[in-house]
């Protein structure tokens, strides 16, 4: 909130003033003005300010005028305006040069003007200037507070933005995914619709934050591109970024308690808790759901160190809240009438089966998009998809997935993608629910081998490749480059400890067994 070098010179006390120098700095903000008595005056100046002076501390050291308009622009001073004939003739031509070297403006004060002329004058005008910036500032705050409190929405603020800056404006998340918009918009957005917050231009961008939780961004163009939004523009945008937070706040609340309703719903289904389907069916249908078609659940889990710690902020939004918005957001677009639900740090999805029948393309698109475009973060996370299945057996499925998520994430690591029907004899362990007796399915196969300590384990690699060899020590050596005589001798120490697996077939396929049962539950 200032007035620009050239605005100044419009004053009726520096209307005959002269540019001497430097003018292409006359768009420099003044804010402060200050006068030059002593010759330590950089000891007392600040940025933005406009200096007067006689020349008189500095009469008898030309040199050191010149020096003084590299130090003057250093700490960001507006301009230097000179009154001359008093105790300098000239300004000289070594300081003219450098200050237009550098677009620092030297004015020549007139003759017969005195500076508490100027002072008077230039202060008036910035009084009147920050008096109607902030006059402006509480309309504009006022109008943007009316529309929340009369039940509008970001649409509504964004169109009520555009009416009173006159330009096009845009309410985002932080990564980008357009949340509102008013007027046109030309370029900017990539080809998912996500605008690129970092893209140059004449536009301005505001976070949204609201204590420690960033929710997005302002994004607000000129009615015209050749003429910039100014720092008051600015000043209006951080006051309707507080609204904006208000009103996303408010949003998030209301959908929480949607999601939560929805959830607990969708939970009592696949919990086996609804007794009358088809009144499930049709309450589905009120949230826009279709849960008697065939469908697939898909389970999309967040991975341990996806989720910061709590303390590890501003965070964009928490994670949980971020990754189940990018799953609804992509399935939406992609098969509308599908249930998404968080359940906490686990999304789940009633997926209807696509038209061509290819599951794993739907699927991968829609992990594609929340991992790229969707806004998920880019946080890892496994996934799992259960059978085709409909109705009652929706229950079964979701156990499925789930199940899916848990082996696919032991056997392959963090961000894996599993289906249930590909998971061959994992599928049928992960039915075993009573863990004590696949411990003591463990003891009888593998005996001593099942205590867990490294030299156990590190035979147990050997026994799962000899196994998965066929007992084929030439293949197995090579595999894990051992000589053949170590392999020999490691070979009839396993026999010791767990039998003559080398000749019998059904010992053979116990110990495969009881390896997959550690491979996946982690006894």
């Amino acid at each position: 909130m200032g007035l620009r070098v050239g605005e100044i010179l419009g004053v009726s006390s520096l209307a005959g003033a002269r540019v001497l120098a430097g003018a292409t700095g006359l768009d420099r903000i003044v804010r402060y003005l200050n006068i030059m008595e002593v010759p330590d005056i950089l000891s007392w100046v600040k940025p933005h300010e406009l200096l007067l002076t006689t020349g008189y501390p500095l009469r008898e050291d030309p040199q050191a005028l010149v020096n003084l308009v590299g130090e003057l622009d250093d700490r960001g001073l507006a301009a230097l305006a000179i009154k001359l004939h008093r105790y300098l003739d000239e300004v000289p031509a070594a300081m003219l040069a450098e200050a237009d070297r550098r677009g620092f403006p030297i004015l020549e004060v007139p003759a017969g003007v005195g500076f508490a002329d100027v002072l008077n004058e230039v202060l008036a005008e910035l009084l009147n200037r920050q008096a109607a910036v902030l006059a402006r500032s509480e309309e504009v705050h006022r109008a943007l507070v009316s529309v929340v409190l009369d039940g509008g929405d970001l649409s509504d603020l964004a169109a009520e933005l555009t009416r009173l800056l006159g330009g096009p404006a845009l309410i985002t998340t932080p990564d980008g995914r357009v949340l509102a918009r008013a007027g046109d918009i030309a370029g900017g957005f990539d080809q998912s619709g996500r605008f690129l917050i970092e893209s140059k231009g004449a536009h301005i961008v505001v976070p949204i934050v609201a204590g420690r939780v960033d929710h997005g961004r302002i994004v607000a163009f000129p009615a015209d591109p050749q003429t910039p939004l100014t720092d008051a523009d600015v000043h209006h945008l951080e006051r309707a970024a507080t609204v904006a937070a208000l009103a996303i706040t408010k949003e998030l609340a209301v959908a929480a308690v949607e999601s939560k309703y929805r959830a607990d719903f969708l939970r009592d289904l696949l919990a086996g808790r609804v007794e009358d389907l088809s009144a499930a069916v049709t309450h589905a249908r009120s949230f826009g759901w279709e849960i008697d078609r065939p469908s697939v659940v898909v389970v999309a889990e967040l991975d341990s160190e996806a989720v910061p710690p709590a303390t590890a902020a501003p965070q964009l939004r928490p994670v949980e809240e971020r990754f189940a918005a990018a799953w609804q957001s992509v399935v939406r677009w992609r098969d509308p009438r599908a249930a998404v639900v968080n359940f906490n740090r686990e999304v789940v999805v009633l997926l209807g089966l696509p038209a061509d029948g290819d599951i794993d393309r739907l699927v991968g698109e829609l992990v594609r998009l929340v991992k790229g475009d969707g806004g998920g973060g880019r946080r890892s996370f496994s996934l799992g998809v259960s059978r085709p299945a409909e109705g009652a057996h929706l229950m079964q499925a979701y156990e499925q997935a789930r199940a899916a998520v848990r082996i696919g994430r032991r056997l392959h690591g963090d961000g894996a993608r599993t289906r249930f029907d590909r998971l061959g004899v994992h599928r049928l362990l992960s039915l075993i629910t009573d863990r004590s007796e696949l411990r003591g399915f463990l003891t009888d196969a593998l005996g001593e081998l099942a205590v867990d300590n490294p030299e156990n384990a590190d035979l147990r690699q050997t026994l799962a490749v000899l196994l998965e060899t066929n007992c084929n020590v030439a293949e197995t050596a090579r595999r894990l480059h051992f000589h053949y005589n170590t392999l020999r001798y490691r070979i009839g120490k396993l026999e010791r400890m767990v039998g003559p697996f080398t000749n019998d077939p059904m010992l053979r396929l116990d110990l495969m067994l009881a390896l997959r049962v550690l491979e996946i539950r982690g006894l």
